[in-house]
């Protein structure tokens, strides 16, 4: 709820118990693996694009050589001198012979994850109909949707299909785990966004509970009747009046529509003050958090995860969103402190996962609309297609590189023109290994995720 009134989704979200269950996934409970103990996903959505080129960075001096000399302009020389660039050691390092790797200086967190073996990072990965290189370029029955398009490639990131698609990958594989039994007294709380509604969370069951900054968005008018109940006596006949209102408790109606709208109220209402109350009485988190707007989204899904018990839930998809990767100019500005966001953000997570015990068993991953082109344009770069991404928490086969990243500059079998990389992952592959982890069967993945069975296994990313 949002001030006064109810978003669309947030009215969807309590119609769970009385929904139709998603069509690939009737039946399926017989095959879904059992839910056991608690998993989370939480997924860091870049909008905007962000530019893979310039987090894993080359290090070998011929091939760094070629990066400099090809991408003057994008990002302040200073910053990007091999000698204050973080060298990566990878475990996996032997596969990629003379080639080197490295982090930019803004990523000291990642790099500690990293090396620690919390923190993997996957090579080129991004949406694909089926496996597809150079030779396919011209054949666009094998290519994704409307390429290059911030709106559709974010709706093919989360939902494998352009905008107007009406389910994410992350709702569909909620809607598994409720299948199977996970949250039975507690579906409004499955999937979670700090990010306001969104595609990727949407289920045929479940829709996003929205967070907002300082926990669940209320009623104001109800919220502020409460408030003044705490020192006015006769707010306290308002504030009960109020809720029986916003509750539909006076409400009745033979219309179905009507009838499952103050359901809705009913059950929107109640989940919040279920949260509400569960937050009260837990303990701080032990960590502090940058004052940012993703750092106050990942605090505020830290502090959902430590009242797991008090919730009642054994599965859940989180989402969060850090805008302004959209560099087409001025990426030299402003690429070094959305990077050092992400760092401090994700770092003080994982942080935050390991204080409560949870770290093994909640997996962050990041995604973006589209990675960008090697070639610059001046002092920015533009739209391309895959780009690097990060997978962290103790599940993750971290310390490793996942994947083949494409060698810096032009006309390689991955380049499709100006430096945009042709993905070698899919995000199929790379959502099949998370729904996999996460205690997904086979057919359910499939049911989730449409091009699946085009492709091989994925690289390992979770152990």
């Amino acid at each position: 709820m949002a001030n006064s009134r109810l978003s669309r989704r947030s009215v969807l979200a309590g119609l769970g118990a009385g929904a139709v269950l998603a069509p690939g996934f009737a039946g399926m409970r017989a095959e879904a693996a059992s839910v056991g103990g608690y998993k989370a996903l939480v997924c860091v959505f870049l909008f905007g694009g962000m530019d893979g080129h310039d987090v894993l960075l080359p290090y070998d001096q011929p091939s760094y050589d070629t990066f400099r000399d090809l991408r003057q302009g994008v990002v302040p020389d200073a910053s990007r001198a091999r000698s204050v660039l973080q060298e990566l050691n990878p475990r996996n390092a032997a596969r990629f012979g003379d080639r080197r790797f490295a982090l930019p200086p803004e990523m000291p967190g990642m790099k500690r994850l990293f090396d620690a073996g919390q923190a993997g990072i996957v090579a080129n990965v991004g949406p694909l109909i089926r496996p597809t290189d150079r030779n396919d370029w011209d054949d666009r029955r094998r290519l994704p949707p409307r390429l290059f398009s911030h709106n559709d490639q974010q709706s093919v990131w989360q939902a494998s299909a352009p905008e107007g698609a009406r389910f994410g990958w992350g709702g569909l594989f909620a809607d598994a785990a409720l299948s199977s039994g996970a949250n039975p007294n507690a579906q409004a709380f499955t999937t979670v966004s700090t990010s306001g509604d969104n595609l990727f969370l949407t289920g045929e069951r479940t829709a996003p509970y929205t967070l907002g900054g300082n926990g669940p968005e209320q009623v104001s008018i109800l919220r502020d009747a409460d408030r003044r109940r705490q020192w006015n006596d006769d707010y306290e006949a308002i504030y009960q009046r109020l809720r029986r209102h916003f509750s539909a408790g006076e409400f009745s109606s033979n219309n179905l529509i009507a009838r499952d709208v103050a359901s809705v109220m009913e059950t929107s209402l109640s989940s919040n003050e279920a949260y509400q109350a569960a937050v009260e009485q837990a303990p701080g988190l032990g960590v502090e958090f940058p004052n940012t707007g993703l750092g106050r989204q990942l605090e505020t899904i830290a502090q959902t995860i430590a009242i797991r018990s008090r919730l009642g839930v054994g599965r859940q998809v989180f989402f969060a969103g850090r805008g302004g990767f959209d560099t087409h100019s001025g990426q030299a500005n402003s690429m070094t402190g959305l990077l050092g966001d992400i760092d401090a953000s994700v770092s003080a997570f994982q942080a935050a996962m390991e204080r409560i015990g949870e770290s093994r068993d909640v997996t962050l991953f990041t995604a973006s609309d589209f990675g960008r082109t090697f070639a610059a344009n001046g002092d920015g770069t533009d739209h391309g297609w895959g780009g690097h991404h990060f997978v962290v928490g103790g599940a993750v086969a971290g310390g490793e590189i996942h994947g083949d990243p494409p060698p810096p500059g032009f006309n390689h079998a991955w380049d499709a023109g100006g430096g945009r990389l042709i993905p070698s992952i899919s995000v199929d592959q790379y959502a099949a290994e998370l729904g996999r982890w996460f205690g997904l069967s086979q057919a359910e993945l499939d049911a989730a995720l449409p091009n699946l069975s085009n492709f091989e296994a994925g690289p390992g990313l979770l152990v």
